[in-house]
């Protein structure tokens, strides 16, 4: 029942995106937000027991804002359709390597892995270790458990051509090219919905680990 209470919530707002609306139907938002606070907990206690780098932080604020900044966006609509949390050390925000759900309905829910759009510096030593040590991260993306879950990196930000000081016939040249380094897994609404949703989202969080550790050593 609480998915489906934050899923039908979400497909309702979809169709009504206006703050007459969003007010008639406050207690709702506020009921699917505390849910989806009640799951976040739990799931980040389960991911501390194999990724000590994320311990200590505090689930509420590790959930992002139903309110959307439209100050530079041609889309005016004021509220985000999905729900979302992001745990890294860093905390919610993305600037090291992490984990994120994201719950929208229309079979739209996923959680992912890995680093979004980092820094010039950051991203200059992620290239740099998959020039040195690309095998390695080819033998993450290949293995069996991960790619069962994952394909390939989100690669809608992405350069042209090979960065500086790269040759084009680089056998990791697709991944120099990347501005971010995150991976995803796309859930279903009957997955959400389901009872085992939690031991599901768990594992994939578990299985892209060591796409994090990657990246983390590449960070250091």
């Amino acid at each position: 029942m609480k998915f489906e209470l934050i899923l039908k919530f979400l497909k309702d707002l979809s169709k009504n995106n206006n703050r007459n609306w969003f007010e008639k139907n406050k207690g709702r938002y506020l009921e699917a937000k505390d849910l989806f606070e009640a799951f976040i907990a739990p799931l980040l206690e389960e991911v501390v027991k194999f990724d000590s780098s994320v311990a200590g932080l505090n689930p509420k604020k590790v959930t992002f804002r139903i309110y959307r900044d439209v100050r530079f966006s041609k889309d005016k609509r004021p509220y985000k359709t999905n729900m979302g949390a992001a745990f890294s050390p860093a905390g919610k925000g993305m600037g090291s390597p992490g984990y994120y759900l994201h719950i929208e309905p229309g079979n739209k829910s996923f959680m992912a892995g890995g680093l979004f759009m980092p820094e010039p510096e950051k991203l200059a030593k992620v290239r740099q270790e998959i020039d040195y040590n690309g095998e390695r991260l080819a033998k993450v993306m290949d293995d069996k458990a991960f790619r069962k879950l994952f394909k390939k990196f989100w690669d809608e930000e992405k350069l042209s051509r090979p960065p500086k000081g790269f040759a084009p016939d680089h056998p990791y040249v697709e991944w120099l090219k990347l501005k971010s380094f995150i991976t995803t897994h796309y859930f279903t609404d009957a997955e959400v919905k389901d009872k085992s949703f939690m031991k599901k989202a768990v594992a994939a969080f578990k299985t892209v680990k060591p796409l994090n550790d990657f990246l983390h050593e590449a960070l250091a």
